[in-house]
């Protein structure tokens, strides 16, 4: 009988994305629209967290949302709700976003019209990591009740990101949460990622992380 073949599925569907990926990057710079996708587990605050920086960068680019949820459109219509413009992606069980569901929903909220666009991605601190959206920047939450072992456990998100919001840091003095042992694990898994301690509830830190979005922005649109 002749030899059983192989066929390594996930690493194909990978090295298509990353092409993709590349292309829609491309495009992205092309039309100078900045595209920023948000990852972190349920319940971090990804929704609030845009709400307030929403409320900040609106007035001063024409800002756009992807929203993505197995289920539901409870954050896309509390965006609109915002005044802003968004989009809901419906990933029927899918765990994550790929580049060629980003584009569909970049063509459906008529991304060449806008400056700045946040994905909010399919809460999960797996799947989104090993999926290259197209996006400009990778931005994960970390929330204090997570706990600060989150990089040992998820080496992989933490590692693909540009940027850590600690997030929930008015909770602090009621957990166990150590701002330095999380430090130490982030220095030696991406010693250069940006990181920025906010709560999204209170409003604190949300000023640096919008002034170096903006500095972003500024770099990218030139």
């Amino acid at each position: 009988m002749n030899e059983i073949k192989l066929i390594e599925i996930k690493e194909e569907i990978l090295s298509d994305n990353d092409l993709f990926a590349q292309e829609l990057r491309r495009k992205l710079k092309e039309n100078k629209t900045f595209v920023v996708n948000l990852m972190s587990s349920p319940g971090a605050g990804k929704t609030t967290l845009l709400l307030q920086t929403i409320a900040v960068l609106k007035d001063k680019y024409k800002t756009g949302v992807i929203e993505a949820d197995i289920d539901s459109m409870v954050d896309a219509e509390k965006i609109r709700e915002a005044g802003v413009e968004s989009v809901q992606l419906r990933t029927g069980g899918f765990c994550h976003l790929d580049s060629q569901m980003v584009r569909q929903g970049l063509e459906a909220l008529g991304s060449d019209d806008f400056d700045l666009v946040f994905i909010e991605n399919v809460g999960n601190l797996v799947c989104p990591a090993e999926f290259d959206t197209g996006a400009i920047k990778n931005v994960m939450i970390l929330s204090v009740p997570e706990g600060d072992d989150k990089p040992l456990k998820y080496p992989l998100m933490f590692s693909t990101s540009d940027v850590l919001i600690i997030n929930k840091t008015d909770m602090l003095s009621l957990s166990d949460f150590n701002m330095d042992t999380l430090y130490g694990h982030i220095s030696r898994l991406n010693p250069k990622m940006e990181i920025f301690e906010v709560s999204a509830k209170t409003g604190r830190g949300i000023t640096a992380w919008t002034d170096w979005l903006t500095r972003q922005m500024s770099d990218f649109l030139k």
